[in-house]
This record gives C-alpha cells, structure tokens and sequence, in this order.
C-alpha cells in the first residue's frame, strides 16, 4: 500500500513539473502603449530553437555580450543560440553524429556549452524558416532578455568572452558558456529561460522539445495581439 501511495505521489508531482508554467512579467511584455517596443524572432527548425534580435539592441552598451556583438562581420541582426559545445558546432549527416548526441544527452556531469552569435544582413521576418514567432518585448523586458544571454558567457580574466569555435566559411561565432548542457537543460530549455527573463510566460520543463517553446512564444504573441485590439476598441 506504502509503495502504491509513494507510486501515486511521485508520478502526481512529476505531471506537475512537466505542466507547470513559469509566469510571465506583464511589466516586461507585452510593452505598454507608446512604451516603444523592440522586436526579436523565435526561429524553429524543427528541434532546436534560436533567437533573432536586432543588432544596435544586443550591441549597447560595454559589456562582454555588447564588445562580442560590435565584432561580430556585418548583419543587422543577430541569431542567438546555445548548446553543447561540440554537437552544436559541428554539422554533417546527423546519422554520423548520433553517438555524440547520445553522449550530449546522456552523459554524467553535463557537457561544456556554447553561445552562438550569428549575423544576418536579413531581418529573419522576410526569411522562409519552417516556425517562426514574431515578439514585441518592452524595452525593459528587451533588457533583461539580453541580460539573460550575457549571464550564459563565460568571462576571461579581463571580463571578455572568449571564442570556443569557428567554422570555416560561416560567420558564426560559438564563445565558451558557463552552463552545462545535458537531457535536463537542452538548448530549448535555454531558450524558454531567455525568452522568460524577457517577460513572456514559459513551460521550462516542457521545453524539452522545440514545439513546446514555440507554441508558448505564439500563445503569448496571440495574447498580447489581443491585448492590443482591446486597448484600440477602448
């Protein structure tokens, strides 16, 4: 009977974890009216989720995250990612890479990550991607979104991000994170938390897979629309 209750208790508290939602801020999104807004983009490929944010936004100021961005090539906007330090790196026929997926995944301790700077001289809205979600965040909630970014860096002795990869042909640049990744902090989990500091309600253990991000990201943009038709029918 013991072990039947304790069944009972563990499977009602894990529902309960993979359910829960961490709250948004309404303070942060969506911005109030004649607040001013600054747009970024959830991109979805299908399993793993990145970030589009306006250069000029992500470069203010003279922290690692801004000197990072300001040398970064040319492009008006700027991908943001994160994720294991060497499956997220590499590309070739995923079925080659499955071991070091597993590996990724599975491995005890976590694996060393990375954030992922990419500029695009293309605003991702005119882009054909397969998902994509498009977000007005206050500039306070813009703020704390990049302070969540910046927090991921890890930080050289003279406070400057420090580049882990590059790849030939690309103008990508992976820096060293501070963040482990394993199957209990995926990089759509990152991108739940990033997109939460920036003020919109999230699924953080949900996020395990890329459709769970994107479908809060468009419930809080269809809300915040909404929110707008009601204060323009006022």
């Amino acid at each position: 009977m013991l072990i039947r209750w304790s069944l009972a208790v563990l499977l009602g508290l894990l529902a309960g974890l993979w359910t829960a939602q961490r709250a948004g801020d309404p303070t942060l999104f969506p911005p109030q009216e004649g607040q001013g807004a600054i747009v970024v983009h959830l991109l979805d490929n299908g399993f793993h989720t990145d970030l589009a944010a306006p250069r000029a936004a992500l470069a203010a100021g003279d922290d690692a995250l801004a000197r990072a961005v300001r040398a970064l090539p040319p492009g008006d906007w700027v991908r943001i990612g994160w994720g294991d330090a060497v499956f997220y790196v590499e590309r070739g026929p995923i079925s080659g890479r499955l071991p070091d997926g597993a590996r990724a995944f599975f491995r005890p301790g976590g694996n060393p990550s990375v954030v992922m700077l990419d500029p695009d001289p293309v605003d991702p809205a005119l882009s054909p991607e397969t998902e994509r979600a498009t977000l007005a965040l206050s500039p306070e909630g813009f703020a704390a979104l990049r302070a969540r970014v910046a927090a991921s860096l890890r930080l050289d002795d003279g406070g400057r991000a420090m580049v882990s990869a590059q790849r030939d042909g690309d103008d990508a640049v992976f820096y060293a994170s501070g963040e482990t990744f394993w199957v209990g902090h995926l990089c759509n989990h990152w991108t739940a938390e990033v997109l939460n500091a920036g003020g919109l309600p999230m699924p953080i253990v949900r996020s395990l897979t890329s459709g769970a991000v994107m479908r809060a990201a468009r419930t809080a943009e269809r809300r915040a629309a909404e929110l707008d038709l009601g204060v323009a029918g006022d």
